[in-house]
This record gives C-alpha cells, sequence and structure tokens, in this order.
C-alpha cells in the first residue's frame, strides 16, 4: 500500500509543546510523561515503540482528548487541546478523533453494519457506514454480528467505525496486540489503506517492532519521554513485514 501524500511543508495537524503528564495517589507521584515535544504533519504514519510504562499509551490518551495533561500544550490544528473544558474535548473527539484500541469494544447485539452506524448517526460528515466496512474489506460481512466475526474481522469493524466520522487524526493503542501475526497483517493492511486513501494522519501504538518499517517515522518512548527518532526513507508494504 503506497503512503498517503505527507505534507511536510504544511503546519502540523498536532502539535505538543513540554507535554507533561503525572499522577498522584496519596503520598505517591509518578510522572508518565515528561516534557514531550511533538509533531505530526498531514497525512503521516507514525508508529510509537517503547516498553511497557514508556508513556506511549499516557501520550495518546492526551492528543486523543481522553486525559488532561499536568503542563505543557498540545494543539489540534491551531486549536489548543490544553486549554480546553471537558465539553470542548468531547467535540474535539466527537469530530475529529478516531479511535482504535486492543481490545474491540464492539457492542454483541448490533451488526457490523449497526456497530459502525453507532458514529455515522452522530457525526457531522460521516461516510455512509456501507462504504467503511468495503474500505477494510468487510463488504460480505456487514449484517454479521460480532460473535459470527474472527478477531481480526472484528478489529476491522472497530477500524471502519473509527474511520466513518472521516477524522483528521486516527489514534490505535496495540490495534494488534490480541491478534496473531497473519490476522494482524491484514489489520495493518486495512489501517495503511485508511491512511492512504483517507489521508488520516495515522499514530499506532505497538510493542512489535518490525512494525516500523511500513511508517513515515518511528518515535521511541523511554521512560516518560522521546528518546529518538528515525524516519523512513521509503514505506514498505505490510505484506513485507517480518514477524
Amino acid at each position: 500500500m503506497a503512503s498517503a501524500a505527507v505534507a511536510l511543508d504544511r503546519a502540523p495537524v498536532l502539535r505538543t509543546e513540554k507535554l507533561s503528564k503525572t499522577y498522584r495517589t496519596g503520598t505517591v507521584e509518578v510522572r508518565a510523561l515528561v516534557d514531550v515535544d511533538f509533531a505530526a504533519m498531514p497525512g503521516e504514519f507514525v508508529v510509537i515503540l517503547g516498553p511497557s510504562g514508556s508513556g506511549k499509551s499516557t501520550f495518546l490518551n492526551l492528543v486523543g482528548g481522553l486525559d488532561q495533561a499536568s503542563s505543557g500544550k498540545a494543539w489540534f490544528q491551531e486549536h489548543e487541546l490544553t486549554a480546553l473544558a471537558e465539553r470542548g474535548l468531547t467535540r474535539y473527539r466527537r469530530d475529529h478523533v478516531g479511535f482504535i484500541f486492543q481490545f474491540y469494544n464492539l457492542v454483541p447485539s448490533l451488526t457490523a453494519m449497526e456497530n459502525v452506524q453507532l458514529v455515522t448517526d452522530i457525526a457531522r460528515n460521516p461516510m455512509p457506514a456501507a462504504d467503511a466496512l468495503a474500505m477494510v474489506g468487510l463488504s460480505d460481512r456487514m449484517k454479521h454480528f460480532p460473535a459470527e466475526l474472527s478477531g481480526g474481522e472484528q478489529q476491522r469493524v472497530a477500524i471502519a467505525r473509527a474511520i466513518a466520522k472521516r477524522p483528521e487524526l486516527l489514534l490505535c493503542d496495540e490495534p494488534t496486540g490480541a491478534l496473531d501475526s497473519k490476522t494482524g497483517v491484514m489489520v495493518l493492511e486495512a489501517l495503511a489503506t485508511v491512511n492512504a486513501e483517507l489521508g488520516a494522519t495515522t499514530l499506532v501504538i505497538t510493542h512489535n517492532a518490525a512494525i516500523r518499517e511500513i511508517a513515515d517515522r518511528v518515535v521511541h518512548f523511554g521512560n516518560g519521554r522521546i528518546v529518538r527518532e528515525e524516519r523512513n526513507a521509503v514505506r514498505k508494504p505490510v505484506s513485507s513485514v517480518s514477524w
């Protein structure tokens, strides 16, 4: 799958400056994220690597508007996320961000189509649910319930649900973590397709270092900080990844 054109000459779609998060329980203080400076360009596919507890998920939660920073700033386009109250963050999540997690969180009593329609019914400019499912290769499974789908198919329904709102940002936290390698490749191919065809800036957290080859850029986290970054001159197709 070819990369979407990464607009390096344009303003970042997402940017942070000294973004930090500290959790406190009684007298115990944990610095989960420390002074993170980051920028992602329109259409960029970024893989985020790092051990457990390195701050990856905390970072994704902050830039996705699921949590609030202790200090520092974050912007989506020209809007300062860290200045928004909960109502503004809710609107940001609803209108601009698609989330994909390790666990699919589908409603078991609804078909694949109906699970995606949960988003299209409230989004401001949705694509038809059938189109979103077709984009992830599930045109023939739209009327099936989650229990009738494999794990990979359920995750692709979750991707379809996330992209149906046409998000500018697609944030993925271990989207292949519960899948075998063959099924994981199918899910990554779906994400690459979405990135290429919709131009959604895509951030993918993973423990699988092999996935770095399909990214425009790889960001390594450690001890709550970005410890290094690397850029791929050419993105490899998902099918070439050695698991």
